[in-house]
C-alpha cells in the first residue's frame, strides 16, 4: 500500500467511528465499535508517516493529506461528542458547552503544534536551528502530555455507553488539556519572540 492509501483507510475508520458517535445510541458494542475504529484510524495515522520515510515515498502531496484529514478529524470529534449528549445524555443543557469549549482547545493545540513544528523546520533549513523545544526524549513529560494525546480519546470513546463516567474523564481530559495549552502557549510564545 502506498502512504497516501494507508491515510485514507485511517480516515474511513476514523470517521465511521465519529458517524457512529453522532447517530447510534450509546451501548456497550456501540462503544466498542466506535473505540476500535478510533483507535485502528489513529494507529493508520501514524503508519502512513511511518510508511512514507521507510518506503522513501513521501511526498508534500502526502503531508499535506495526512494533515488536512488530521484536521478534520481534531475539528470533528468533540462536536460528535456534543451531538450524541445532545441526542443520547440526559444532561443539562449547561453541559453541552464541555465539548464546545475542549472543540477549541483541541483546535488551538493541534494548529499551535503544526505551526510550531513547521517554523521549527524552516529555521533549521536556514541553518537557525532552534533549541528543541519538544522534550520528545523525555519519559516524563511523555507521561504529562498523555492526556492531551487524541489517541487517549479514542479509548475513552470505550464508555460512551456508561454517561456519568464518560463525561467525569472527558472533563478531567478537558482539564488537563487547557493546563497544558497555558503552559504551552506561553512557553511557545516565548521560543518564537527568541528567535528574532
Amino acid at each position: 500500500m502506498s502512504p497516501n492509501q494507508v491515510t485514507a483507510l485511517s480516515a474511513l475508520s476514523t470517521f465511521s467511528g465519529i458517524g457512529i458517535i453522532v447517530a447510534v445510541q450509546p451501548t456497550f458494542l456501540t462503544s466498542l465499535a466506535v473505540s476500535l475504529l478510533l483507535v485502528l484510524g489513529y494507529a493508520l495515522d501514524s503508519a502512513d508517516g511511518q510508511l512514507s520515510r521507510l518506503t522513501g515515498r513521501g511526498s508534500m502531496a502526502g503531508e499535506w493529506l495526512d494533515h488536512t484529514v488530521d484536521a478534520f478529524k481534531v475539528g470533528s470529534i468533540h462536536l460528535a461528542f456534543l451531538v450524541c449528549w445532545w441526542r443520547f445524555y440526559d444532561l443539562d443543557a449547561g453541559w453541552l458547552l464541555l465539548p464546545l469549549l475542549f472543540q477549541v482547545l483541541a483546535t488551538v493545540h493541534f494548529f499551535s503544534t503544526l505551526l510550531m513544528d513547521q517554523l521549527r523546520r524552516s529555521l533549521r533549513a536556514a541553518g537557525k536551528a532552534p533549541v528543541d523545544g519538544n522534550h520528545s526524549s523525555s519519559l516524563l513529560y511523555s507521561l504529562a502530555v498523555l492526556p492531551t494525546d487524541f489517541g487517549v480519546i479514542c479509548v475513552l470513546a470505550l464508555l460512551l455507553f456508561v454517561p456519568w463516567l464518560f463525561t467525569g474523564l472527558y472533563m478531567f481530559l478537558f482539564a488537563c488539556t487547557a493546563g497544558f495549552l497555558v503552559l504551552a502557549l506561553g512557553k511557545w510564545y516565548r521560543e518564537v519572540k527568541s528567535w528574532n
